[in-house]
């Protein structure tokens, strides 16, 4: 110490130059740097003049070191053990250097060990990597060094613990020195965790050498394997971690059976004191057995026998998960290979017993629950988004599919992702991210344990160690900071892919699959397929030939998804039509990114397509017409009705752009049809029915005739040349459309108004509007690409013998001359759909004391309102239909219902504004609010239209088809019946529906003849 103070003192110059250079170099304490700069056999190893001499020689290694102090501690320490043999090392800037202080500079127990061995120092100097060397090669060198013949079907040493721990140091030192002095330490993990394990079964092996001679006789009772778990089985060890076994013995011949397991067992428990018993040098690591059957309190040994009884009689799901890894590390290694090919088996079927997914997913929240709260977000292993979220999710998607698959039994965990992936099990983008994230943490917990070779799983918390690990990692630029964030968002990262693979729906269904099910064997198949209700197996094996064919990534994940989907189709109405749209769709749609991706990791999207498909041939067409559609079966958002205000931007937008009228309208029909698929699948799906499905109807129709108007008014413009509109156009709404009450059958019940401009030619405005009215209905029903909306016009006065358009004053003049009763009760549905405001604001003006007469109506108008309705029940019915089965004219139906509120309306809304609205439901509740129709029968008539309503839906959602003579008939075949009970979600047989329609008709009829008839 004397030597150091005179040196610095005798130059203080120098000495506060050299003190800001060590601090520029990253030491964190210049003052103790300088003196052990100046120690004098790290001067005399480096053959430096003084201080500054080993400065210049060492200073721009030591700033590369994780820590540079720790380092040049380290040197100082060496040199004094071996000064001559550090000189070696240090004289020239090499790779042997470089190993030195990364290795001292990442790690104060190699540092020690090396001053304790400076010979060691020439491993570093041997520029044979840690890494990539043979597993025979590391057993040999281990056996050798405890004097057993590495050739010998039973090794037995010579030599001690002692050596064997000294062999297995210097053996870990190349290792660490190949790790540390890596460029790309994510890179190399895999093989740094793989030369650890093998290092680890080299040593099991020379243990149970040393077992051996302790034990002269062993030879002649019990032979004995080691069978690795964990980490060590799957080669992916840590620098210090237990190392996992189990141990089977069987009796030599002749030998009998209690004398080998005793035998074993000494043998057993020999081993494990060569490795952590008391000894002159260090212990290597604990021996585990408590994975072993019936954890520490079962016997350390069994017979290979014992093991397979305990594991098809007692075993848990966690013990089977444990097996995966399973793999002969020492002893005798037919017995061990015998071991595995027993267990295997059990292993891959274990995920038929009851609950499996659900006790491994139970399991792991039990290990995040018993992390200390103060550890918490610090465990790089147990806590969430730790290496236990990531090994756990690996785990148990080769449990699940592994059974079929014998590609993806890897017990390594980065191997077995990358096999996941290739298999089509998880997407690659997933598999890479995870994998990334799993090198990460597993490099953050190895350096983080090579510091001082202990076994720790938490992150650090001192600035230093947090600098000392990111620089180790690879994070030079503020280094602490960076590892900070760096962890967060692995943890982030983590988590979310956890949370995403770990707990997809789809693992407890295919788990839920016998072998058979879940192989999709044509001859099991065959027979399960027409177990579950397919009508014709024979063809649903070849749309499941098509669709996994091959060893495409798409045939693959079709193997995934098919043998649960198969009984998701078998849980609706026609399976043969859902598996057939379901390859249809595929066959559209395999070639994308997302399609198959979605289905197999959403929480939902899989199990609904299947749902839909199976249930609604209407559905099966809008998905197959938009198959972007599929994507909104993840998200119950995207099957909320938009909008109209949402919908009108995306109509202005494309008119906006917009160059020719046919392409225009077709888009704008398209986006109706969009909204058509959005609407039918969440009705389908029980998300959107009833009411709010036909206001959703209307709404995108409503957007489909503004948009179609503005295509027609500029159209006729540029076909008559004329700068400016001569009149104004309104598209009034009529019927079920003007109540917002459509179907999916419906067409678009209109009336056309239009009003000159002051100045305009009225013959011109006439012959304008028509032009305008004619090309909106040609632009909206032509046949084309994109469903149809049929204009009808019928309800205008003089009905088709009338012009299809007349003008604000015409309608004013008919409606003061010659109006009929039954328009009054027409208007009561008129409704502003598209055009003008100004003159929908007068139009509703004019038709205000028509539909809503002040005094209500004379006794003769609601005669004739009566005969009427008599006449149309007599007359419009079809021939040979049963009333009871029609649901918009039968007894009961939606026309009695609709006529019913508006002949309240006729007779009551002149005085009660409540009751002027054009929604057949708002009608009859505010009938019952005014104490006009009692609630018990406002309620039966809610009830049937509702369900007529619905009905006649069903019947185009199951059939596919808009139209048709029995298009408002409820059939009398069961098979239909029970597609449209299907399709409203009814539980019960097709009886129990028609059951259910027949009761509530004859309630509404009775609720009819005394309200409306009187």
């Amino acid at each position: 110490m004397d030597t150091v103070t005179d040196v610095t003192a005798s130059t203080p110059r120098r000495t506060g130059s050299l003190a800001g250079r060590l601090t520029r170099a990253g030491f964190d304490d210049a003052t103790r740097a300088q003196r052990l700069l100046a120690d004098t056999a790290l001067v005399a190893a480096t053959g430096a003049a003084d201080a500054e001499g080993v400065a210049e020689l060492l200073l721009p290694a030591l700033a590369e070191a994780a820590e540079p102090d720790l380092a040049l501690l380290a040197l100082a320490k060496i040199a004094g053990a071996d000064a001559d043999r550090l000189g070696a090392i240090l004289a020239e800037d090499g790779p042997a250097r470089r190993r030195l202080i990364a290795v001292t500079g990442a790690s104060v127990a190699l540092g020690d060990q090396l001053a304790a061995h400076p010979e060691d120092l020439d491993l570093l100097a041997d520029d044979r990597p840690g890494t990539g060397v043979d597993a025979r090669a590391v057993r040999a060198e281990l056996l050798t060094a405890v004097g057993a013949d590495p050739d010998a079907d039973v090794p037995v040493a010579s030599g001690t613990a002692d050596h064997l721990r000294r062999a297995y140091r210097r053996r870990l030192l190349r290792i660490a020195a190949t790790d540390l002095t890596s460029t790309e330490p994510l890179t190399l993990l895999p093989g740094v965790a793989a030369a650890i394990a093998d290092l680890a079964a080299a040593a099991l092996e020379a243990a149970l050498a040393v077992a051996r001679a302790e034990l002269p006789d062993h030879g002649r009772s019990a032979r004995l394997a080691v069978i690795g778990m964990g980490k060590t089985g799957g080669r992916e060890l840590n620098y210090v971690s237990d190392v996992d076994v189990i141990y089977v013995a069987e009796p030599v011949e002749g030998a009998d059976e209690a004398q080998a397991l005793a035998v074993a067992t000494k043998l057993a428990t020999g081993l494990a004191r060569a490795c952590a018993g008391p000894s002159a040098e260090p212990e290597l690591w604990p021996v585990d057995a408590a994975l072993r059957p019936e954890g520490k309190d079962g016997p350390l040994v069994r017979t290979l026998d014992s093991h397979r009884q305990y594991y098809q009689r007692w075993a848990r799901t966690w013990e089977f998960q444990a097996l995966l890894k399973a793999r002969p590390l020492a002893g005798d290694a037919e017995l061990g290979r015998a071991y595995v090919e027993a267990m295997n088996p059990m292993v891959w079927q274990a995920v038929q017993r009851e609950n499996f997914v659900a006790d491994s997913q139970a399991m792991r929240r039990r290990v995040e629950n018993h992390v200390p709260a103060a550890e918490a977000d610090r465990q790089i292993k147990l806590g969430k988004g730790g290496l236990r979220d990531v090994e756990f999710t690996v785990q148990l998607l080769q449990l699940v599919h592994g059974r079929n698959d014998e590609s993806i039994r890897s017990g390594n965990t980065l191997t077995a992702l990358t096999s996941l992936a290739e298999g089509g099990y998880v997407g690659r983008d997933h598999a890479a991210e995870l994998g990334v994230c799993y090198r990460f943490l597993r490099a953050v917990e190895h350096h983080n344990q090579v510091h001082r070779l202990r076994r720790t799983h938490l992150m650090p918390t001192a600035e230093a160690d947090l600098r000392r690990l990111g620089r180790s990692v690879g994070l030079r630029t503020d280094a602490a900071q960076a590892l900070t964030d760096r962890w967060r968002q692995v943890r982030r990262d983590v988590r979310r892919l956890h949370e995403e693979l770990f707990y997809r729906p789809l693992l407890p269904a295919v788990a839920q699959l016998s072998a058979e099910e879940a192989s999709l064997a044509p001859e099991a198949a065959r027979a399960r397929l027409a177990a579950i209700g397919y009508l014709d197996p024979a063809g649903a094996i070849r749309h499941i030939a098509a669709l996994t064919e091959g060893v495409s990534r798409r045939a693959a994940i079709q193997r995934q998804l098919l043998p649960v989907m198969l009984g998701w189709f078998a849980d609706g109405p026609d399976p043969d039509g859902g598996l057939l749209a379901f390859r249809r769709l595929s066959e559209d749609l395999g070639g994308t990114h997302w399609y198959l991706k979605l289905l197999r990791d959403s929480g939902t999207a899989a199990q609904r397509l299947a749902t839909a498909l199976s249930t609604s041939r209407y559905v099966a067409d809008a998905l197959r017409r938009s198959p972007e559609s599929v994507v909104w079966l993840d998200d119950d958002a995207e099957l909320q009705p938009r909008g109209p205000e949402r919908l009108a931007g995306e109509a202005d937008a494309i008119l906006t752009r917009a160059h020719e009228p046919v392409p225009a309208a077709t888009a704008l029909r398209a986006l109706r049809r969009r909204e058509l698929a959005r609407t039918a699948v969440a009705d389908v799906l029980g998300v959107v029915t009833g009411s709010r499905a036909a206001h959703s109807l209307s709404t995108s129709a409503d957007v489909l005739v503004a948009g179609a108007l503005r295509i027609a008014l500029a159209e006729e413009r540029a076909a008559r040349g004329l700068e400016v509109d001569p009149t104004a156009m309104l598209v009034v709404a009529m019927g079920r459309y003007g109540g917002q009450e459509m179907g999916y059958a419906s067409d678009a019940d209109v009336m056309f108004v239009h009003d000159p401009y002051d100045g305009a030619d009225p013959t011109l405005a006439q012959t304008f509007a028509i032009g305008v009215a004619t090309r909106l209905r040609s632009l909206l029903g032509a046949v084309g690409p994109e469903p149809a909306l049929e204009v009808d016009a019928d309800l205008r006065p003089e009905g088709r013998n009338g012009p299809l358009v007349r003008s604000f004053d015409s309608y004013a003049e008919y409606y003061a001359r010659w109006s009929l009763v039954w328009e009054s009760q027409a208007l009561l549905r008129a409704r502003p759909a598209a055009g003008d405001t100004g003159l929908a604001g007068r139009f509703g003006e004019l038709i205000d004391p028509l539909r809503y007469p002040e005094g209500g109506l004379d006794a003769a108008a609601v005669r004739e309102i009566r005969r009427i309705k008599a006449r149309v029940e007599s007359e419009r019915l079809p021939r040979g239909v049963d009333p009871t089965r029609h649901l918009k004219l039968g007894r009961g139906g939606i026309a009695d219902v609709e006529w019913t509120a508006q002949l309240l309306q006729l007779q009551h809304a002149g005085e009660l504004p409540a009751l002027r609205t054009t929604g057949t439901l708002d009608a009859l509740a505010a009938a019952r609010d005014a104490g006009l129709l009692d609630p018990g029968d406002a309620a039966v008539l809610t009830e049937s239209w509702e369900l007529a309503s619905r009905l006649r839906d069903a019947l185009v959602l199951w059939t596919g088809r808009a139209g048709g003579a029995t298009a408002d008939v409820l059939p009398h075949d069961r098979p239909s019946i029970a597609g449209i009970a299907a399709v409203l979600g009814t539980a019960g047989s097709a009886a129990d529906l028609e059951e259910i329609w027949l009761r509530a008709a004859r309630r509404s009829r009775a609720v009819v003849e005394r309200v409306f008839y009187s």
